[in-house]
């Protein structure tokens, strides 16, 4: 008699764990990096590097982590993946040195890639069909709060503890992920181990490697190093260009790819893929600039920046359960396009933010995006996976995860350099009525003269200090205009998706699912 099928929310709680703390260490080293430098005698553009070695090896794994489930068998692969990740971190709190701490960052990102592309399809079979869109909500919790939280969770536990409990903490959680997939995680029958004399898909991994290391460099050095006027950067995006181009061609016609592509063959995988990209490029672009906007030009504590996100991140775990079980009683379409409007909408909101907000204001307009990103996550996910097969599943869910990362990558570089670039043009406008031929200028700068005046020794001082306040007022609202560029760039890319998803089809609901189909 056959044992019987673990409990779906004890499969979920072994997969969500490691897949949790895995995307929460994408981001969690991002406020650390200053007490890093510090601790490790490093350079402020070497300790970037905690951040950029961890990215560069996850964005190798990913792709490849459906290929290495068939290699391994997907549980073994599963525990393997966790073990690396927990040990990798435990070396990355023990670091005294740099050059060991990016080495172990890199270890770390080989071990955390395949985790959510595994969680991500363990999921999907854990759950009836009619449940599948439950099963995505899941995991959007994990996708989407995972970045919100991590500079949270870092910044509380540098500030009150000591960097390396950012890595430390990783080890009691491995530890019981690692007791929980021994128990609960299964390999189903239809996933077949690949043979002792396939071959192996060597040239297609070293492209890919060779492809993805480099542009995710390229992606996260590019702005600090002025893009292609550094030779370095324009090397590195040559070298990823044809990597990634030889690496596509031969995928096609190698007869065992190390990433089947032909599953873009499914309009609704492919469309799914490509609205994934570009939104979480416009989502992840806006979770970076809205802290941003409201440290350096509102003048907020990291505290006070945590009290403007944390109620979107309550929302979103209200909302997603919700939007779970709508996918299966409405076409998740009009869900998507829902969420994309209310994104769009949100943006729009704060692309007229002004330095005269208040914290409600701009609490608001987070809770606004909140609503709109569970509404895009879930049915997303759904519609994107519809109409794959179980034995596709591992793969198909690797590129589907590989594609969310890059445009998250992608975004951030994006929106780093729009701003600085709209942050000059703004500064250059503003700047031709710094003059004294301008008469508001001149009336406000008298004004703030005769004022400062008595309080300093004199006149002359009294008119450099007032000439210095008034221009770092132009380079505040610069900026502050350049945020608002930004905001509504990204607004306008989430309409723009709301039309290209309908190319997507419609997905069967309820009953109308085929077991043997996701």
């Amino acid at each position: 008699m056959a044992a019987p099928a673990p409990n779906k929310w004890l499969i979920t709680l072994a997969v969500m764990i490691p897949t949790l703390i895995e995307i929460l260490d994408t981001s969690i080293a991002n406020v650390a990096l200053g007490h890093i430098q510090g601790s490790l005698s490093a350079g402020q553009d070497e300790v970037t590097w905690v951040l950029t070695s961890y990215l560069v090896s996850n964005a190798i794994v990913i792709p490849i982590s459906g290929f290495l489930s068939k290699l391994f068998g997907r549980r073994n692969y599963l525990l393997l993946s966790v073990v690396i990740f927990t040990i990798a971190s435990m070396l990355c709190g023990l670091a005294t040195s740099l050059g060991m701490l990016v080495f172990f960052r890199i270890i770390q990102g080989l071990g955390g890639g395949g985790l959510q592309p595994m969680s991500q399809a363990i999921l999907l079979e854990a759950y009836p069909p009619q449940e599948r869109g439950l099963a995505m909500a899941i995991f959007a919790m994990g996708a989407v709060l995972g970045p919100i939280l991590g500079p949270l969770l870092g910044g509380y536990i540098t500030d009150n503890y000591s960097w390396r409990w950012i890595f430390n903490i990783n080890v009691p959680v491995g530890i019981l992920a690692v007791g929980m997939i021994w128990l609960y995680i299964k390999d189903p029958d239809y996933l077949v181990r690949r043979k002792a004399g396939e071959s192996v898909d060597y040239i297609g991994l070293a492209l890919l490697t060779l492809g993805l290391g480099s542009l995710q460099i390229v992606l996260d050095k590019g702005q600090q190093d002025d893009w292609f006027n550094s030779d370095f950067i324009l090397i590195l995006s040559i070298i990823a260009g044809i990597a990634l181009a030889a690496f596509l061609v031969w995928e096609l016609l190698c007869k065992h790819p190390v990433v089947d592509l032909r599953v873009f063959k499914d309009r609704s995988f492919a469309m799914g893929n490509v609205v994934m990209f570009f939104g979480y490029f416009a989502f992840f672009g806006a979770i970076v600039l809205l802290p941003l906007y409201l440290q350096n030009l509102m003048g907020y504590s990291a505290f006070l920046a945590g009290v403007v996100l944390g109620p979107g991140g309550l929302i979103m775990l209200a909302v997603l359960p919700i939007v779970g079980k709508l996918t299966n009683k409405i076409d998740a379409r009009f869900i998507l396009c829902a969420g994309l409007c209310v994104s769009a909408y949100s943006l729009f909101n704060m692309s007229g933010f002004s330095l005269d907000i208040d914290i409600g204001t701009a609490i608001a307009a987070r809770n606004i995006q909140a609503v709109g990103i569970a509404l895009f996550f879930v049915p997303l996910s759904y519609l994107t996976m519809a109409y794959i097969s179980r034995e596709a599943m591992n793969n198909a869910s690797a590129v589907f995860n590989l594609l969310r990362n890059l445009g998250g990558s992608f975004g951030v570089a994006f929106v780093t350099t729009l701003l600085a670039r709209r942050a000059q043009f703004h500064q250059s406008r503003l700047v031709e009525n710094l003059t004294p031929y301008d008469l508001t200028f001149q009336s406000v700068q008298e004004r703030l003269t005769a004022y400062l005046a008595p309080k300093l020794l004199g006149i002359h001082d009294a008119a450099q200090t007032a000439s210095g306040a008034l221009y770092r007022l132009m380079l505040k609202q610069a900026n502050a205009m350049a945020f608002c560029d930004v905001f509504y760039a990204q607004g306008v890319m989430f309409l723009g998706l709301a039309v290209l998803m309908w190319i997507m089809k419609k997905p069967p609901m309820g009953s109308k699912m085929p077991e043997g189909m996701h």
